[in-house]
């Protein structure tokens, strides 16, 4: 079970984010997971380790339900599923109210800021985006 503490993220819809079709347009959604993985870890890390990693993402796998629209008030949900050496699994959930408009697993390297290559994470800091209930979740 994991025991991820999940992080609300406000999604602006812009006027370009609306394709031909009239909704956001797929890639969109890519930016919007972007932005909300990178302010969950800015909102939990310890700020020395914010500004000792940064994070490059490997791969995104997204699943489309609905379609959003520019007036929508849409949250994007993310949870650390796990942390294994320098990467990590996250899952985002966009939804607008209680429909799911997207699901996303997407992972991530992280990397030192400085040298660029990939770094682990201590366990001091996983350990923050986990419940105190959670297993290891390294």
């Amino acid at each position: 079970m994991n025991n991820a503490i999940p992080h609300r993220f406000h999604v602006g819809i812009e006027s370009d984010d609306i394709d031909f079709m009239g909704h956001v347009n797929n890639a969109s959604y890519l930016k919007w997971v972007q932005a909300a993985v990178l302010d969950h870890w800015r909102a939990l890390a310890p700020s020395e380790a914010v500004a000792q990693h940064l994070w490059v993402a490997l791969k995104h796998e997204i699943t489309y339900r609905k379609p959003a629209f520019i007036d929508d008030d849409v949250i994007a949900t993310v949870l650390l599923e796990k942390v294994q050496g320098a990467r990590a699994m996250y899952e985002t959930v966009i939804r607008r109210g209680e429909e799911v408009l997207a699901e996303v697993k997407s992972s991530w390297c992280c990397v030192d800021a400085t040298t660029l290559r990939p770094a682990r994470l201590a366990r001091d800091i996983i350990q923050r985006f986990f419940t105190s209930e959670s297993a290891d979740p390294a």
